[in-house]
């Protein structure tokens, strides 16, 4: 039998795999804020007031509002704000499964996460295990252990130089002169062909784009219950517009789902290919 192929599935996480913002859930309410849509108002506010970045902005803003309350971050508060999050239906089946299909298909699957969402908290949900590597927004500590400032922030554009890292091997943040390096197609780790990207919003266009024009696929995801309420209509039909995506499908993990036949048509098309 011939060596099985290595494959990446490259998710977004917030509004991806768990609905909301992941802040949203339990953080923002520990630490006074109740209404969610006037933080992240203030987040674009203060943006712009700084001519700044959204996520720089919202990472400081979390900090400040945990000071205003008097309340420590820490990496393991942080976690601990990542143990009830709740996943779209399926998830919690979706990596084994699709692994198996990938098995019967010749393709050794790895599943990669490029977010601008919060490291830590990400590193304190139920299926953490599940990724080969988790490149999200990060905080750095002081001596103490507290969260001090933003150490690492993935915004729009630069979720890109991401997928290159997967696409090379370089399971880091910080090293620019690897990811900067030429390296022959053959050498690197895994092919942009066989590289699946799953995002819901508006920071993951870049990274669809990308893939898409590298010969991998783009999948983008839509929360059922905004898609009930309306409120996703309008951006889905702009990504279709706009050939940003592949194919569209309720983020819906479960195995009858259209997403799972939507991903299983991909990697057998890889496989194949």
């Amino acid at each position: 039998m011939t060596t099985p192929l290595r494959t990446a599935i490259v998710y977004d996480f917030d509004g991806t795999l768990a609905p909301h913002n992941l802040p949203e859930h339990s953080f923002l309410p520990a630490v006074g804020v109740s209404d969610t849509a006037a933080f992240w108002t203030k987040v674009r506010q203060e943006a712009r007031a700084q001519d700044g970045c959204e996520i720089l902005a919202y990472m400081h803003l979390m900090l400040e509002a945990a000071k205003a309350h008097n309340v420590p971050v820490t990496r393991e508060m942080l976690q601990q704000h990542g143990h009830d999050i709740p996943l779209f239906a399926g998830v919690d089946t979706w990596f084994e499964e699709i692994d198996e299909y990938g098995r019967g298909k010749n393709l050794a699957i790895e599943h990669y996460v490029v977010s601008s969402g919060i490291l830590e908290i990400i590193e304190g949900c139920s299926i953490y295990h599940r990724f080969r590597k988790v490149f999200a927004s990060a905080y750095a500590y002081d001596d103490d252990g507290h969260a001090k400032w933003p150490a690492s922030a993935i915004n729009y554009t630069n979720k890109t130089q991401f997928l290159f890292r997967i696409n090379k091997g370089i399971e880091n943040v910080w090293d620019n002169s690897a990811i900067n390096s030429w390296m022959p197609h053959e050498d690197r780790r895994i092919p942009f062909e066989r590289m699946l990207f799953l995002g819901d919003g508006d920071t993951d266009i870049p990274s669809m784009k990308m893939v898409r024009q590298k010969g991998g696929q783009a999948v983008a995801v839509f929360d059922p219950v905004l898609f009930e309420q309306r409120k996703s209509q309008g951006r889905l039909e702009k990504l279709i517009a706009e050939d940003r995506v592949d194919y569209v499908a309720a983020a819906d993990y479960t195995s009858d789902s259209l997403l799972r036949v939507v991903a299983r048509g991909i990697l057998g098309r890889m496989a194949a290919n």
